[in-house]
């Protein structure tokens, strides 16, 4: 189990040492789509939501769930973040989410933004299920990262 970056020599879990690491820019995008029926999206519109504002609250929302994203994922480092922002925009079939996370750090910020986007997700599936009971969070994903060892953009 010694080649797992996660496990020692032992295969003992153990969080990363990264104090070696240069401290670079890096940012990471994330993107999560939730599903919604016309008649909930019409909700939404006309700003009739029984809870008031998904978007704002989901946006909020992701922002903070960001900073706690090492107290909730177990190995993962606890990061400074410069940056954290939450885009949510209507579209014919629900909301789509995407968020931009940025640190200067030893480690890399993708969990950061997979996090801020899936608490924005839930927090607007919370947001809307008195309309709608059968709201679905679909594509939660990475859409991209710099800095480290590589860089990812989905292609």
């Amino acid at each position: 189990m010694s080649d797992l970056s996660h496990y020692d020599s032992e295969g003992r879990i153990k969080m990363v040492d990264v104090s070696d690491k240069a401290e670079t820019k890096r940012t990471a995008a994330a993107s999560a789509f939730v599903r919604l029926s016309p008649e909930t999206l019409a909700v939404l519109r006309s700003r009739s939501n029984p809870k008031g504002d998904p978007l704002e609250i989901a946006r909020i929302a992701g922002i903070m769930a960001a900073k706690k994203t090492s107290e909730l994922i177990p190995l993962c480092h606890q990061i400074a973040l410069s940056k954290v922002n939450i885009d949510a925009e209507i579209t014919d079939s629900g909301i789509r989410l995407a968020s931009e996370a940025i640190t200067t750090s030893q480690t890399g910020v993708e969990m950061e933004a997979l996090t801020a986007v899936t608490v924005a997700a839930l927090t607007i599936y919370d947001m809307c299920k008195a309309v709608q009971r059968d709201i679905e969070i679909t594509d939660v994903r990475l859409e991209s990262k710099t800095g480290g060892k590589q860089d990812y953009r989905r292609g």
